[in-house]
């Protein structure tokens, strides 16, 4: 079974770091201002800005 790299509102945190917002399409990356959120394991993602957004944790070095 594969990790998601893509995460729903409500669902639950996997791992601790920083999560920001994506569009629904892999293309989108141009989002204008997306919401960036510091989380830890067990917590639940918060609300997107958009119901078509999800979130996708912050690689380190970006």
């Amino acid at each position: 079974m594969g990790q998601h790299n893509q995460f729903e509102p409500g669902w639950e945190v996997p791992n601790d770091g920083e999560y920001v917002e994506v569009g629904e399409h892999p293309d989108s990356g141009n989002l204008h201002d997306p919401k960036r959120v510091m989380l830890r394991k067990g917590d639940r993602f918060p609300r997107t800005s958009n119901p078509n957004r999800k979130w996708t944790r912050v690689k380190s070095g970006q």
